[in-house]
């Protein structure tokens, strides 16, 4: 990959109004090394697993992760397993899992089960967020020793951990091996009480900043991760979104300004 160790894939939110086969296909258009794909089980049928498969087979493209598995408290639901299903059917690398459950041993036994379900298929990455009952990167790799299972793994996105209150440094405390890919995006300062979750939410799905453009520290928390991880590159933007109407024209935006960040980085 030009300008980078990082392999980049295009994360399914910075196309949100695109099919996951509209993705798929900008991803390669736009030079990425690997797509995200958004499963949204109500709509989802063979016929699209059957196209999904057929894109990636024909661009060379692997799917680096399906989402999103959102845990409740109670019991997994055939929705969820049907995530994971999908994913190893289109042969995705990671399972992107975030939990409203606020009992912490809840969220650990559901993801005992999906990483059972997945096997040696599929990495289940659990994301952490202030707007989820799993807050902190601290928080989410307890989680992840309760599992205590090979396939479980915590996603790392740069605006959470800021957020949260998280640093570079918290993340090259734990294992690295609980990071086996991460997400990516910059963002402005902090300009809204973090206690409303309504605004952590229009904050994190229409408000990121091309890597460079805002004020996370970026190097540090590409440092802390392990060399070579791959990057999700998760770019929910309403001035992206307003500026590129078009799914190529946007990616390739994205694409462009990330690799050149990690470049100069």
């Amino acid at each position: 990959m030009t300008g980078s160790r990082h392999p980049i894939s295009l994360a399914a939110g910075v196309l949100p109004e695109f099919s996951p086969q509209e993705t798929a296909r900008a991803a390669a258009a736009a030079g990425y090394d690997a797509t995200g794909v958004w499963v949204d089980t109500d709509i989802w049928t063979d016929a699209i697993t059957r196209e999904m498969r057929t894109i990636l087979a024909d661009t060379g493209l692997p799917a680096l992760d399906v989402e999103v598995i959102w845990l409740q408290p109670g019991p997994l639901s055939d929705a969820h397993r049907r995530v994971i299903e999908i994913g190893r059917e289109i042969g995705a690398r990671h399972a992107l899992v975030v939990s409203s459950d606020p009992d912490d041993g809840g969220t650990a036994a559901k993801l005992a089960e999906l990483c059972e379900l997945a096997g040696g298929d599929l990495r289940v990455s659990l994301e952490f967020g202030l707007f989820t009952e799993v807050r902190s990167v601290r928080q989410a790799a307890a989680i992840a020793t309760q599992v205590d299972h090979p396939a479980i793994a915590v996603l790392v996105d740069p605006i959470h951990l800021h957020r949260s209150g998280g640093t570079s440094a918290d993340i090259a405390a734990l294992d690295p091996r609980l990071f086996p890919y991460a997400q990516y995006c910059d963002a402005p300062p902090i300009a809204f009480d973090l206690t409303d979750r309504a605004a952590i939410i229009r904050d994190a799905v229409d408000e990121r900043l091309l890597p460079g453009d805002g004020i996370l520290p970026l190097p540090a928390v590409i440092a802390a991760l392990p060399d070579a991880v791959p990057l999700s590159i998760e770019l929910r933007s309403k001035a992206l979104r307003d500026a590129y109407a078009d799914p190529v024209a946007r990616a390739r935006a994205v694409a462009e300004a990330t690799r050149a960040f990690l470049q100069r980085a």
